[in-house]
């Protein structure tokens, strides 16, 4: 049992109340009163996804000059053409940057129109990255290419997919509890 002289509360006259100072849930809307708050912050969502599209870019530079100049394997042009390669490798970047901005056009879309959208956005891009990855393997190359292409594709789609998993969450408004 709690003893009556330590009840310090709302209920207790010597309880501080701050005046003048909205309580919990009481501040002004953020929006008025007419309009609900949107439920996607697409600025938030486009800004992610235009860095995805960055990161997903330069994943493809990095990985193509790490397997054509230290592993010494023919990827996407012949043996001579360098550790860049040729533009093969700028063109194989700007995919890369293209599927980032249609991954985030797609979560901009399930982020309206769908429950859990989350769900199915990481569903659809793990099962595009797994097409993505088998593909090289139907192409007439090195079985070392093959591999080497199928690796960085499973790369950039695992990073497309994590990255705007998370600026999907970000993006959410109304869905997070306050403090959180």
């Amino acid at each position: 049992m709690t003893d009556p002289r330590y009840n310090y509360g709302p209920a207790d006259p010597q309880y501080p109340q701050h005046q003048g100072q909205p309580q919990y849930g009481q501040g002004q809307p953020q929006y008025p009163q007419g309009e609900p708050e949107p439920k996607v912050n697409v600025g938030k969502l486009w800004a992610g996804g235009i860095g995805t599209a960055v990161v997903a870019a330069l994943l493809v530079v990095v990985a193509i000059m790490l397997i054509r100049g230290v592993l010494g394997i023919a990827i996407l042009s012949p043996e001579g053409a360098g550790a860049y390669g040729t533009v093969s490798t700028t063109s194989y970047a700007l995919a890369a940057a293209a599927a980032a901005l249609m991954a985030t056009a797609l979560l901009m879309v399930l982020l309206l129109a769908m429950p859990s959208p989350l769900t199915f956005f990481t569903w659809i891009c793990l099962l595009l990255t797994a097409v993505a990855v088998i593909l090289p393997f139907t192409l007439v190359a090195d079985l070392d290419a093959k591999i080497a292409t199928a690796g960085i594709n499973l790369l950039v789609g695992l990073c497309i997919t994590t990255m705007l998993s998370s600026v999907g969450s970000a993006a959410q408004n109304g869905q997070r509890q306050a403090g959180y």
